[in-house]
């Protein structure tokens, strides 16, 4: 179990840290449309992670069910700020 925990926590870690880095290495004129591209990701994540919370809820450890809220919980934000930054583009293109 601790070795399957620490591997876990180190893929975590290699995928915020390259993800970090990808970010910053996105122009601006870009970002918003890669957020509009992520909240598809997000809702991906929301379902796997409901997923795996209802359906396993009884035979699936504390931690688990802890990183599956954290999931949900990251990604619903990540959805919602998406949408709300897609929106506010949007609105800069309407006429007047």
């Amino acid at each position: 179990m601790t070795e399957l925990l620490l591997a876990s926590l180190f893929i975590f870690v290699l995928a915020v840290f390259v993800g970090y880095e990808i970010i910053q290495k996105v122009p601006q004129t870009l970002h918003t449309p890669l957020m509009s591209g992520s909240n598809a990701i997000s809702g991906i994540t929301v379902v796997g992670a409901l997923a795996i919370v209802l359906i396993r809820s009884d035979a699936t450890s504390w931690l688990a069910q802890t990183i599956g809220f954290m999931a949900i919980t990251l990604a619903s934000i990540n959805v919602v700020g998406g949408f709300l930054v897609t929106d506010r583009m949007l609105k800069m293109f309407r006429r007047r």
